[in-house]
C-alpha cells in the first residue's frame, strides 16, 4: 500500500486488500519492523562466507567473534536457514586401497583409540583418488591423532608405496614424527610393502594395521578424505592434473590445517593446536636447569 499511495488512495486500496484504514495508519505510526537479529545475521554470514561457504552451523558458531559467543547453536541454525545458506553436504566415500593377501600381518596398535596425549606420537595414513580431465591422481596423507593436522602428504599419478613413504618423509622432516611413534593404516598393499617397512625401521616408527576397507578402523584418515571431497573436490572440476594438485595443496595447507576448526579437538584449528604444543615444549626446555 505504501508503494501504491502515489497512484491510489488509502480509502480505495484498504477494502480491496482486506485491511482497515485505521489498522494501516496504526501500523504506519509504529514504523517499519526492526530486525532484532541484524548484527547476528551479519556475523553468521561473514563467518560462512569466510569459509568459502563450506561451514555448517556448528563450525559457524565455533568461529563467531567473542561478542557473539553466547549465540545458541539452534539460533545459528535458524538464522542460516532464514538467510538460505548452508554448509557442505556429506558424500559417502569409497574404498581405495586393495589388500595384499600375502603380506605378513602387522598388529593393530590403535584398536580404534584415535586419541593421543600429545602430538607427533600417533599418526595415521591412507590414500584416495582424484579424477581429472587428464586422468587419475592419488593423494596419500599422514594425520596427527592429537591435533588432527595433516602433517604430511604426497600426490602422484601412481598408487604405489613410494607415495606413502614420501608423505611420511614430509612429516618427519617437518618434525612431526616422534621417536617410537605409531603409524596406523589399513592393510592395503602400499602399507604392507617392504619399502614402507624399511623406512619405518630406519626412522624408529612402529607400523600398525587395521582391516582393509573397514573405514571405522581408520576413521580419522577416512574423515579427512570425506572433508576434502565434500568441501572442495566435489564442488569443482579439474581439467588438468596440475589444477587438481594445486587445489589439494591449497586446501590442506591454507584451509584445513590453518582455518578450519575440528570438532574432535574442541573446535580448535589443527595448526594452532600443534604450534601451542611446540611452544609449551620449548618453554619447558628453557626452564630446565642447564647441565653441569
Amino acid at each position: 500500500m505504501l508503494e501504491e499511495r502515489a497512484n491510489y488512495t488509502i480509502k480505495f486500496m484498504a477494502p480491496r486488500l482486506g485491511v482497515s484504514r485505521s489498522g494501516f495508519y496504526s501500523w504506519l505510526a509504529k514504523g517499519a519492523p526492526v530486525d532484532d537479529w541484524a548484527e547476528e545475521r551479519r556475523a553468521v554470514r561473514r563467518v560462512w562466507e569466510g569459509s568459502d561457504r563450506r561451514f555448517g552451523a556448528r563450525f559457524v558458531k565455533a568461529m563467531l567473534p567473542p561478542e557473539f559467543s553466547r549465540l545458541a547453536l539452534y539460533r545459528v541454525r535458524k538464522l542460516m536457514r532464514e538467510m538460505g545458506i548452508r554448509g557442505c553436504t556429506p558424500w559417502k566415500s569409497k574404498r581405495t586401497t586393495v589388500p595384499d593377501k600375502g603380506a605378513k600381518p602387522k598388529p593393530d596398535l590403535v584398536r580404534r583409540d584415535f586419541t593421543s596425549p600429545v602430538p607427533t606420537y600417533k599418526l595415521c595414513g591412507d590414500i584416495t583418488y582424484l579424477r581429472t580431465g587428464q586422468g587419475w591422481l592419488y593423494l596419500a596423507t599422514v594425520i596427527d591423532f592429537n591435533t588432527r593436522m595433516v602433517v604430511g602428504w604426497a600426490i602422484s599419478r601412481r598408487m604405489t608405496a613410494d607415495i606413502v613413504v614420501a608423505a611420511l618423509e614430509m612429516a618427519e622432516k617437518r618434525g612431526y614424527v616422534a621417536g617410537n611413534a605409531i603409524f596406523h593404516s589399513d592393510k592395503g598393499a602400499q602399507y604392507t610393502s617392504r619399502l614402507l617397512a624399511e623406512w619405518a625401521r630406519a626412522n624408529d616408527v612402529r607400523l600398525s594395521c587395521s582391516r582393509t576397507g573397514n573405514c571405522h578402523d581408520n576413521a580419522v584418515a577416512e574423515s579427512f578424505f570425506s572433508t576434502l571431497k565434500n568441501e572442495m573436490y566435489y564442488r569443482r572440476s579439474f581439467p588438468t592434473r596440475d589444477e587438481a594438485r594445486f587445489a589439494v595443496v591449497e586446501f590442506i595447507e591454507k584451509y584445513y590445517n590453518r582455518r578450519r576448526p575440528h570438532s574432535s579437538i574442541g573446535y580448535r584449528i589443527p595448526a594452532e593446536a600443534m604450534d601451542a604444543f611446540f611452544e609449551r615444549t620449548a618453554r619447558v626446555e628453557n626452564e630446565l636447569p642447564a647441565a653441569a
